[in-house]
């Protein structure tokens, strides 16, 4: 009887070969191929040599060498891609075999996927990977999502491939439908939050005139704290390197970054949600702005700022107020992203277990940090809990910070240093502890105009329109709430 396979990954680029030879590792028969047999063939001779890994000439030669229920993994480009094998895949499979999606894939597609293969008798599971190259070799954070009758088969392997976090693996089931690709979006909504909340104060050190070493020496002695984690640890080992000449290689790279997408789809998230995620927001359309880069040039020449760009004063205490402006908005930004998966959950009825999803990050992913721990128990304490801002932990936390990054946030604004991340972080805490906002004049100029009507305080849930010009008639617009 020849060998069956535990599993088939199709999609041979760097993740993928890199989660099959993880699965190998871990005992797993692992069926590889890729559109372009070619690289299979090259994969089967080099890397995965000696490996209890098999080839597959065609997407028919791959099922059939799978154990039932076959479980089918794909790491494709998300969109059009996906939607064409499982295509292909459907007439060769029976009711019960598993289709995964590994890709970056919307959690809308995910969610229509999961819905029509179930009406086909296939599971369907869309999991977030998240780690990168070294992630998928040596232990992922995986999130799945989908068909939960799909995990009792997949459990075994997932498992056994994620990272481990305080012995406990990166991985769980996290809800029906889309939840997998919703948790992944916004881990990677709140990886755009955390780069930039890191460039903002690496932009404000420049400006103190610290050299790049004592900058990766900064990042080094903060990493050995709370601020512990991955981002930190290579913007440090980011500074300290040089390029073949000896000289630093970071100044030498344009200023312009890009995205794939994640981001943007947070942010829509968000705004589709009603939930106020600012600071992935800015995150993204900083990278927007960053794109201008030959009109920021033309504009730098043109328009006038404060005379000075350059920071003085107290060198110990201005970096103790960066590292404290940094943990607080650290900590807005994992709020705000938590709230916009709370809200979510609501619409679409998931159970998510935010203690969980917090140990799924904790290791293997881009945004691991020993600060997703404290998240982890805050939920543990209180499932319910409506904000991380008022779990104990970290409402000492950033009131503690909160003088050094108001400090900080002043300083950039005096000095003209962009620092839109930290900035909108500090904006929504204030607003968030705000009992009364002005919200009220804009509703109250909402039914001016256009007799959208308001609540009154001790009337909440009755609607009253006013004819404030006398001219207007007493008709309110009620189908327009908002």
């Amino acid at each position: 009887m020849s060998l069956k396979g535990d599993i088939g990954l199709i999609g041979l680029a760097v993740m993928g070969q890199n989660l099959i030879l993880n699965m190998a590792d871990h005992g797993f028969t692992v069926v590889a191929f890729n559109r372009t047999v070619d690289k299979v063939h090259h994969f089967l001779a080099n890397e995965a040599k000696g490996k209890s890994i098999l080839g597959a000439e065609s997407l028919p030669d791959l099922v059939s060498k799978l154990k039932a229920p076959r479980r089918v993994m794909m790491l494709v480009k998300a969109g059009d891609a996906v939607d064409s094998f499982i295509n292909q895949l459907v007439p060769l499979l029976e009711p019960g075999d598993i289709i995964i999606d590994g890709g970056n894939s919307e959690y809308t597609d995910s969610e229509r996927r999961s819905k029509d293969l179930a009406t086909k008798g296939i599971r369907f599971v869309g999991t977030g990977v998240s780690g990168g190259e070294e992630g998928a070799r040596y232990g992922p954070s995986l999130m799945p999502g989908g068909n939960k009758e799909a995990w009792p088969y997949i459990k075994d392997i997932f498992q056994g491939v994620a990272a481990k976090a305080d012995g406990q693996p990166c991985c769980e089931w996290v809800g029906n439908d889309g939840a997998g690709h919703f948790v992944k979006m916004v881990h990677n909504g709140i990886e755009y939050g955390d780069m930039q909340l890191i460039g903002e104060v690496y932009h404000l050190m420049t400006a103190m005139g610290l050299t790049q070493e004592e900058m990766a020496e900064t990042f080094d002695q903060w990493n050995k704290g709370e601020l512990d984690s991955f981002l930190i640890e290579i913007t440090r080992d980011i500074l300290r390197y040089k390029d073949n000449d000896g000289q630093y290689l970071l100044p030498k790279i344009r200023d312009t970054a890009g995205q794939k997408g994640t981001g943007k789809w947070t942010a829509i998230a968000a705004l589709n949600y009603g939930v106020p995620v600012t600071l992935i927001g800015e995150a993204v359309f900083s990278r927007c702005l960053s794109a201008l880069k030959s009109e920021r040039e033309i504009a730098s020449r043109k328009l006038r700022g404060p005379s000075t760009c350059k920071i003085q004063g107290d060198r110990k205490q201005l970096m103790e107020d960066l590292k404290q402006a940094l943990y607080a908005a650290k900590i807005v930004s994992y709020a705000q992203g938590f709230m916009l998966m709370r809200e979510a959950a609501k619409v679409h009825n998931w159970n998510l277990d935010y203690g969980a999803i917090a140990l799924m990050w904790r290791g293997g992913c881009i945004i691991r940090s020993v600060f997703l721990g404290k998240i982890k128990e805050a939920f543990d304490k209180d499932p319910n809990l409506s904000s991380l801002l008022l779990d104990p932990f970290f409402l000492d936390a950033i009131n503690n910070a909160q003088s050094g990054w108001r400090n900080v946030v002043a300083l950039a604004v005096n000095t003209g240093i962009p620092t839109p991340a930290l900035s909108t972080a500090l904006a929504f805490y204030d607003g968030y502890r705000s009992e009364r906002l002005p919200a009220n004049l804009l509703q109250a100029q909402r039914d001016y105009f256009g007799a959208h009507t308001y609540e009154l305080l001790g009337k909440e849930g009755t609607f009253v329109h006013t004819n404030w010009t006398g001219k207007g008639g007493n008709v309110a617009a009620s189908t327009y709430q908002a």
